[in-house]
């Protein structure tokens, strides 16, 4: 299979992930499936496999001590590309249902954020961690009481 072929099924593996995060965050169906680490195995394998592909003697010392100049130049091939998406993938999602989980813990409303994470990562933990301080500072809740809320009992990072 080629590398364009995985990259283009990489991107559709992911998206149920942020559906079921975005569309249908309190279905028990979107938290059994988010409790399982399984998706960052297979994306992590998708990682491993385009950074195997874009290790050279002169991509490896590029990345040993990088330069803008040097990084540009790594990222310029299709290989190194793949695996810079490739973990985008992978911590975007991770990062996503960090959030998703934070939301269902103390009650707070992640849909924004969540997309947000989807197209632009830090701006959605940004937007989360705002969200969580709005809504403390302005609405009085606490942290630690709202965390007993939603989720009484079940771990969100059980497999």
């Amino acid at each position: 299979m080629s590398l364009s072929t995985l990259f283009d099924l990489a991107n559709l593996f992911v998206l149920p992930f942020w559906a079921l995060m975005v569309l249908l965050p309190n279905w028990d169906v979107t938290r059994r499936v988010l409790r399982s680490n399984l998706p960052f195995v297979v994306l992590v394998a998708f990682y491993l496999y385009c950074i195997s592909q874009s290790l050279n003697a002169e991509s490896a010392e590029a990345l040993a001590n990088p330069s803008l100049s040097q990084i540009a130049r790594f990222f310029g091939e299709e290989p190194a590309a793949a695996t810079g998406w490739a973990h985008f993938l992978v911590m975007d999602l991770f990062v996503g249902r960090w959030i998703y989980w934070e939301g269902q813990k103390t009650g707070v409303w992640t849909t924004h954020s969540i997309v947000l994470c989807l197209f632009a990562g830090p701006v959605g933990v940004l937007s989360h961690i705002v969200t969580v301080a709005v809504r403390d500072r302005f609405f009085g809740v606490d942290r630690d009481s709202a965390s007993r809320g939603t989720l009484e009992g079940k771990r969100p990072d059980a497999v």
